[in-house]
Order: structure tokens, then C-alpha cells, then sequence
């Protein structure tokens, strides 16, 4: 038993102590890294945006695209069909910025499992520029969006991504998926990224079109169920790097309900297990709610006061998140660390859930992971 206490004590404090690093290492991303201007670029890019659906957000986001502050870019918006919601959206923005290089092409190419990819495939291959940029709808763009993507690229990289940072939530459930969005995955995104692991984020990347060409071309991204791990693989395989950006990207959350939100997550954890099994293994670990376990059952075997130290690790654990929020400048607010509380008790009913089955529903799209589980 004595040996049990002992390793429940062990692992809680390797848990902060992991913790604490990986706030760290965002905080240096963001705080010290991000605040070097962008360098001037004046390198042509095509920025390519694939819609589907139109949710309360998506014309703001769309409209940034349009609003580049960038010497020579064209932008093309891709629909997978003439009666999609977005598409009246998309065309009154291209009447209402005539002065911005920028097409609809309506179509879809059925060559991979992923609508998404096979909707980009016609914009990819319309692209007239070497450098490439692959953003979904709801990433809303700052001025110098361009700006900051290119300042990021370095000789040995592959692929540039930057994660998205949720803004403008309403509602409880929004605060949690911001929880989820920022404090932790971004967290452990940029973590990762600092010390030389950085994996691929499909809400925007940066290609230099040779790059990818050689490894087979955009198709090479449908070797996976979700191309954001396809491009990690891709880019691995020819010796170099994903890299992050310095500079997140905000999506406007709006609205969300608690079946959205778990919907989503699930979706996102069934892909990373089946895409990164390896990595996924070690998530159920990877919030509060196991460390914190771990610590009250460690100190009620020692005879501890269980309240007091499960509420002062608990403060410590949640007041780094905040620190990070708040650094780097990402939503954050007086009831935040009951939207992460929320958010970390889910983290191991979600890491169960996701080894059920290997189908999921995108957008309307049935979806299976049998492909990625063979491959893997």
C-alpha cells in the first residue's frame, strides 16, 4: 500500500510539474517569440478557403480574407456545391471587393475519404502561385495574416500551421470549448512545437507547392482520414519539419450547445487515436482529473486534509492556464476555470469514448476511420 501512496504522489507531482512546463513554453511562444514584428514579404500567395454550410460567423471570417493587407495574393473560394448556404455569402463579398483577386469555383473531386480535401483538390489545382495557403472558413484573419504565416517559415521546414485560438464565445458551453480549443490544445500544440514535435493543424497551413508536389501532391493528403495528420506524415517522411506559426489564428465560437461540443471533441479524438495511436495512448493523463485523483487519494492514505490539497493544486493547476490566457492574450474570464474544471472531466470519458467504434458524422458527411486504422 505504501508503494501505491508513493507512486499516486509520484505521478501528481510530475503531472503539475509537466503542467507547469508546457504553460511555460506557450508563454514563451506567445509572449516573447510573437512580439518581433512581422518581416516584410512580398512573395505572390494563393490563399485557398473551402466552405461548407454557412454558420453565424462564417461572413465575418470570409470577409477577413478579403481585407488582406498583402501585395499580391488571390484568394479562391471553394464550394463542393451550387446550393450551398455559403455560396450567396461568397459572391456578394467578391461583388463587394472588386479590387481583390478572388474566384468561386463550385465542385467536387470524389478521389480521397475526406469531403473537405476532395472540395480544396479544384482550388489547389488552380492556384497560380508557389506558395499555397489552405485556411478553413471560420479562421478569421488579421490584416497581416500573410505576414505572419511566411515570418514563420525556416530552411527545414515542410508545412506551417497555426492552431486556432476560440474568441467570442456565448454561452457556458463555448467557454468550455474554448477551454478545449486554447488552454489545452493550443498549449500543448505550442509546447510540443518549441521543443522540435510540432504536428500539423488543419485550420490553416502554409505550403511551398514543390514541397508538396514531390511528396505526390495534394492527393498524397487523402492517405489519412483527416489531411492535418497526412500532412504531419508527409512532411515527416521527406526530413522536414511542421512547424507553428508564432502568431494564432482566433475562430469566433458564437453558440454552443453541450451536444456540439462533445460531438466535436469526439470526432477530434477518434482521429487523433486512430491517425497518432502512440500519442493518444498517454491523453487520458493529460488534464486535471487524474492528477487531482491521484493527490486526494495520496493524501487521505496519509492521513492529509483531502479538501485542502486537492483545492490548492487544483488553484495552482487552473491558475497557470489563466496565466497563459491571459499572456498571450487569448478569452479568458472570471468563470473560465469552471469551464476547464468541466472541460478536464470530460478528457477521460472522451479518451474512452473515442476507442468505440470508427465512424463519426462531419458536416452531414458519414465518415469511417477503417482507413486510417489499417494504415496505422
Amino acid at each position: 500500500m505504501t508503494e501505491l501512496v508513493w507512486a499516486c504522489a509520484l505521478f501528481a507531482l510530475l503531472a503539475w510539474l509537466l503542467h507547469l512546463a508546457s504553460t511555460l513554453l506557450a508563454i514563451y511562444r506567445f509572449r516573447w517569440t510573437s512580439a518581433k514584428p512581422p518581416r516584410s514579404c512580398t512573395v505572390p500567395v494563393s490563399v485557398l478557403r473551402p466552405v461548407c454550410g454557412l454558420d453565424p460567423n462564417d461572413e465575418m471570417t470570409l470577409r477577413s480574407g478579403f481585407e488582406l493587407s498583402y501585395p499580391s495574393y488571390e484568394l479562391i473560394l471553394c464550394s463542393a456545391d451550387h446550393n450551398d448556404p455559403a455560396v450567396p455569402a461568397i459572391k456578394r463579398l467578391i461583388s463587394a471587393y472588386p479590387d481583390v483577386d478572388a474566384r468561386l469555383l463550385i465542385g467536387r473531386d470524389d478521389v480521397t475519404s475526406n469531403p473537405k480535401l476532395n472540395n480544396l483538390i479544384k482550388g489547389w489545382r488552380a492556384a497560380r502561385y508557389d506558395w499555397v495557403v489552405m485556411a478553413d472558413s471560420n479562421v478569421l484573419m488579421p490584416r497581416d495574416y500573410l505576414q505572419r504565416l511566411l515570418a514563420g517559415w525556416r530552411d527545414d521546414t515542410g508545412l506551417l500551421c497555426a492552431p486556432p485560438i476560440g474568441c467570442l464565445p456565448r454561452g457556458f458551453w463555448a467557454e468550455v470549448e474554448c477551454g478545449f480549443l486554447n488552454t489545452y490544445q493550443a498549449r500543448w500544440q505550442y509546447a510540443a512545437d518549441t521543443v522540435g514535435l510540432g504536428f500539423a493543424q488543419g485550420k490553416t497551413m502554409l505550403w511551398r507547392r514543390a514541397d508538396l508536389e514531390r511528396a505526390g501532391g495534394i492527393c498524397a493528403l487523402g492517405a489519412e482520414i483527416a489531411e492535418d495528420a497526412a500532412a504531419t506524415k508527409v512532411v515527416r517522411g521527406s526530413g522536414r519539419r511542421v512547424r507553428l506559426a508564432d502568431y494564432a489564428f482566433a475562430q469566433p465560437l458564437g453558440r454552443r450547445s453541450a451536444a456540439q461540443v462533445w460531438s466535436r471533441q469526439v470526432r477530434w479524438a477518434k482521429l487523433r487515436r486512430a491517425t497518432f495511436p502512440v500519442c493518444f495512448l498517454p491523453e487520458i493523463l493529460s488534464g486535471s482529473f487524474m492528477p487531482l485523483l491521484a493527490a486526494a487519494y495520496a493524501a487521505h492514505t496519509a492521513d492529509l486534509a483531502v479538501g485542502s490539497t486537492v483545492a490548492a493544486l487544483a488553484a495552482f493547476w487552473y491558475a497557470c492556464e489563466a496565466c497563459l490566457a491571459l499572456m498571450a492574450g487569448w478569452h479568458v474570464r472570471s468563470w473560465s476555470p469552471l469551464a476547464w474544471l468541466v472541460r478536464d472531466l470530460m478528457l477521460p470519458v472522451l479518451w474512452a469514448q473515442a476507442w468505440l467504434g470508427n465512424t463519426f458524422s462531419w458536416r452531414g458527411n458519414e465518415m469511417s476511420l477503417a482507413d486510417a486504422v489499417a494504415s496505422n
